[in-house]
């Protein structure tokens, strides 16, 4: 059991980093790994955590929202709706798993790295998703086989937008300190005419 709390709180993590670069992608899935190696005990729950979470993320995010007594998905804390998207793909597709343990463990995570609310928070939308599921008042799809494709739209996405595509922010590699990412400048600065303060 042990081995796989470190697997979820890993896959949180690894979504929550992906989450909030708006880039839930293989690329940044094996960026992430690169930089935070697991062992070899948990390397394998991990793995299907995060990519079940990204194949089905679509699915499971119209769940949670359905339950969350009128808040957006993109409105959630970032640490409470990963921690409930897990949960969630466990509760879905992971038979061995009983859907207490993974309620259970999501309220856990949530409390260690959330707010004082997330424990209450993801309980209630959790408990009852998983009420629907057993009274079968919800049908669910098969779980996503497909390749992930190259980028999927991520929470902010097309937040106030119509047809327009989503910008995507660009980064410059980074220098001096690890850890820290400047953003590149996406407009040139205007030049004034000195010739009008004349």
């Amino acid at each position: 059991m042990k081995n796989r709390r470190k697997s979820r709180e890993a896959a949180l993590q690894a979504l929550y980093y992906m989450d909030i670069r708006n880039d839930i992608s293989i690329e940044a899935l094996t960026l992430f790994q690169r930089c935070f190696p697991q062992s070899e005990k948990i390397q394998p729950f991990f793995e299907t955590l995060a990519r079940g979470v990204m194949l089905n993320r679509c699915q499971i995010d119209r769940l949670i929202e359905r339950f969350s007594s009128n808040w957006k998905i993109s409105r959630m804390a970032c640490v409470d709706r990963n921690v409930m998207r897990i949960a969630l793909y466990e509760i879905l597709f992971l038979e061995d798993i009983p859907e207490k343990v993974s309620i259970n463990e999501a309220i856990d995570i949530g409390k260690k790295y959330g707010t004082e609310e997330s424990g209450a928070f993801i309980n209630g939308i959790l408990d009852s998703a998983h009420i629907a599921l057993k009274n079968q008042e919800i049908q669910v799809e098969a779980e996503c086989r497909s390749a992930i494709p190259d980028r999927i739209p991520s929470v902010g996405d097309g937040i106030g937008k119509t047809d327009e595509k989503a910008e995507v922010a660009s980064f410059s590699p980074v220098r001096g300190r690890p850890g820290v990412v400047k953003r590149r400048a996406s407009t040139t600065t205007p030049i004034h005419d000195e010739t009008e303060n004349d």
